[in-house]
């Protein structure tokens, strides 16, 4: 066992620099990333939309990365499906809500493999999916169509079905938010959030997937939410009776403990991210998501390196870490095969955004031809979390390939004055393009005749109108929709979550 009082301080700051995980800006990596990777010892980052432009660039990036993190690096993907995807030009996998509605643990696997061969001919060997959170509160602001549904069980079920097909292809997964990020109105990256249920109710719903996973999941990510009946005085992120005692002991967890993005105003505006970054690895955690900057990241690694040399994280539980991420590595090693599969993945996505869509309210198709009205919010927006939504533009080209289409938007759905509409006989579509519910002006005065919820199902609930559900808005969400329009697909998928048994309620 490596002596603490022998270490120089340089040493330190490697050993800190293994247990971290940065972001960095750019679709290059620059000489002042590559020599700060190299000087701190990082073996993970984790890439983002802004570090891609195409295969070519992303696969240079990735490979400039190996070789100066070295050959257990660890290079990580949010590529979930629906909305929350990064490399957006690979075959574009359903929702997991989706993958929910269809209903298929054999095409949840077929996805999950699928998913794996594209990022890893990318050069990603870390894939921060599938989500294991219940969608249990409709008005939760970050998950909705992100989790598998809101039964426990066939959640864990489809979730061992993803896994399994990208184990297969050779990229770990990492399940995500424990203890449960499903039943909250507050999104973790703008606040610190409570889930207060005594602990039965919480092993009965949020806490069971998660249990269920421990047996198969190579990684899990750490949530930051407060549950008070597990540690009323720590987020989960920073709790040791969660982390260390609940999963850990009680669970006998061997996998990566990773914790979210510590840059998330959940933590860094209450804690600091440094003092934040001591506190998750003592309590249980294995690395620290310093995505920050540059500074934030240099701060990280002075407190890691302090509370090393004090002994507050003992030298010994730092060894028992980087054995733990060593394994990963070499388990789960980067490399870049040749990707020989994108027409048959695009062939198994295809197949799982059309055995997704779910009719609510019994939607009528308009007539071949038929004039429509589409209305559209004008912009298209990104949650941080999330990719942006589709354009109204782009949802009209689609619709035209069956109909006369005229495209009204508005930019305040607040605002926007439903019966000004003109009464000419066109058929009037909604299509909702962001995770955002409506508010009460438009749950009151909105009557489409058909509503295309192209992204969060919920949406469905808000207005009075039969709906269609994609549980997101890839191109082969919009093909799907074309093909149940031209009376050549049926809406077979179900809701896996309450509220979508019976048509939507009239307001008056």
């Amino acid at each position: 066992m490596t002596d603490i009082n022998n270490l120089h301080p340089n040493n330190l700051r490697q050993l800190a620099g293994q247990l971290i995980m940065i972001r960095f800006p750019g679709t290059e990596l620059d000489a002042a990333t590559a020599s700060f990777i190299k000087a701190n010892g990082i073996r993970a980052v984790c890439l983002f939309r802004g570090n891609m432009t195409d295969a070519a660039q992303l696969s240079k990036l990735t490979a400039d990365l190996r070789a100066a993190m070295g050959p257990e690096s660890l290079i990580a993907i949010d590529q979930e499906g629906g909305a929350v995807v990064r490399a957006t030009w690979v075959p574009a996998p359903p929702s997991a809500m989706g993958l929910g509605a269809a209903d298929d643990a054999g095409l949840v696997q077929r996805t999950g493999a699928a998913v794996a061969r594209a990022i890893r001919s990318l050069g990603f060997n870390w894939n921060f999916a599938p989500v294991l959170d219940l969608n249990n509160n409709p008005y939760n602001p970050v998950i909705a169509e992100r989790s598998f549904g809101a039964d426990p069980q066939r959640a864990a079920e489809l979730a061992l079905a993803w896994m399994a097909g990208s184990h297969a292809e050779g990229v770990a997964c990492c399940v995500k938010h424990f203890p449960g990020h499903g039943d909250t109105n507050v999104d973790s990256h703008r606040d610190l959030p409570t889930v207060d249920k005594p602990v039965t109710e919480l092993e009965r719903l949020e806490l069971a997937p998660f249990r269920t996973a421990a047996a198969h999941a190579p990684a899990m990510m750490t949530a930051h939410i407060v549950y008070p009946t597990l540690d009323a005085a720590n987020p989960a992120t920073m709790s040791r009776a969660i982390l260390h005692d609940l999963l850990r002991d009680q669970w006998q967890y061997r996998g990566i403990i990773i914790t979210d993005g510590m840059d998330m105003h959940a933590i860094a505006h209450r804690y600091g991210v440094g003092h934040a970054a001591v506190r998750a690895l003592t309590a249980g955690a294995d690395m620290v998501m310093a995505l920050g900057t540059p500074q934030t990241q240099e701060e990280t690694l002075a407190a890691i390196a302090a509370a090393i040399a004090s002994g507050e994280l003992p030298i010994g539980e730092v060894q028992q870490r980087l054995a733990r991420l060593a394994a990963l590595a070499r388990d789960y090693p980067c490399g870049q095969p040749p990707y020989l599969d994108d027409a048959d993945d695009r062939v198994v996505m295809a197949e799982g955004w059309r055995r997704a869509l779910t009719a609510h309210g019994d939607p009528q198709r308009p007539a071949p031809g038929a004039k429509l009205r589409l209305v559209v919010r004008q912009d298209v927006v990104s949650d941080g979390v999330s990719e942006a939504g589709v354009p109204a533009a782009r949802v009209a080209d689609s619709l035209r390939r069956l109909y006369d289409v005229e495209l009204l938007t508005y930019a305040d759905a607040d605002a926007f004055d439903w019966t000004a509409l003109p009464q000419d006989g066109r058929f009037t579509i909604l299509a909702s393009t962001s995770r955002l519910r409506y508010g009460e002006h438009a749950r009151r005065t909105w009557r489409p005749d058909l509503h295309l919820a192209l992204w969060n199902p919920y949406q469905a609930l808000d207005i009075a109108a039969p709906a269609l559900l994609t549980y997101g808005f890839a191109a082969p969400a919009l093909d799907a929709v074309n093909a149940w329009l031209a009376g050549e697909l049926p809406a077979s998928g179900r809701a896996p979550v309450p509220g979508f048994g019976a048509p939507p309620p009239a307001h008056t």
